[in-house]
């Protein structure tokens, strides 16, 4: 009987040639994004959208490159005091975000602060035109329904202006998680090891 021993040379990936690491990476290329990866967005999403008055039961999303691809929410909004300033000391350079709690707080106002919302999702899609609304007024009444039918159809845009906030921060992650980048850096982080053409070993 005869036993061959065949030895294989390892590498680490700085040590493989430029074609082999870009040989790894693109054999690597849903190392990122193979389990739920969007979690930390949708926790952040919720955590802002309690700073706004929105309380968030369940976000849909599906992406990122088709027609109907989009983010909506599940929940409910009121008013909450000092929603701008908190907002705005959670995220000082996201301009959208301050002009959505703006147009809330300002949709507010018109209404002495008695606006309520409840929003479903529906459809067979997860952007954020696939939502029901319910908007209330509380004990506010102006006795004009062209207002009120406009208030509500503001109110209704601001909340759908958030999903879509939501969507593009869950697109950014996505594509940064999937870019070389980030790949290369999960690569070094995890000390992975490569035969010489870049097929991990």
């Amino acid at each position: 009987m005869r036993v061959d021993v065949v030895e294989t040379k390892v590498y680490k990936f700085d040590e493989l040639s430029d074609e082999a690491k870009q040989s790894a990476i693109e054999s690597m290329q849903d190392i990122n994004v193979d389990h739920e990866w969007w979690e930390f967005v949708e926790e952040d999403a919720k955590a802002i959208g309690l700073l706004m008055g929105i309380e968030i039961d369940n976000i849909y999303f599906s992406g990122f490159s088709s027609k109907g691809d989009g983010a909506c929410f599940e929940g409910s909004y009121e008013y909450k005091k000092n929603s701008v300033a908190a907002v705005k000391e959670y995220a000082p350079t996201d301009e959208e975000l301050h002009r959505i709690v703006n147009e809330l707080l300002s949709l507010q106002k018109k209404c002495f602060f008695q606006i309520r919302a409840r929003v479903k999702h529906s459809g067979h899609y997860s952007h954020r035109f696939c939502t029901d609304f319910s908007v209330d007024f509380e004990s506010y009444v102006t006795g004009n329904d062209y207002y009120d039918q406009e208030i509500e159809s503001d109110i209704i845009e601001v909340l759908r202006d958030y999903m879509h906030w939501i969507y593009k921060r869950l697109e950014a992650e996505y594509w940064y998680l999937v870019s070389d980048e980030a790949i290369k850096e999960t690569i070094e982080a995890n000390e992975y090891e490569f035969t010489v053409d870049g097929e991990k070993y």
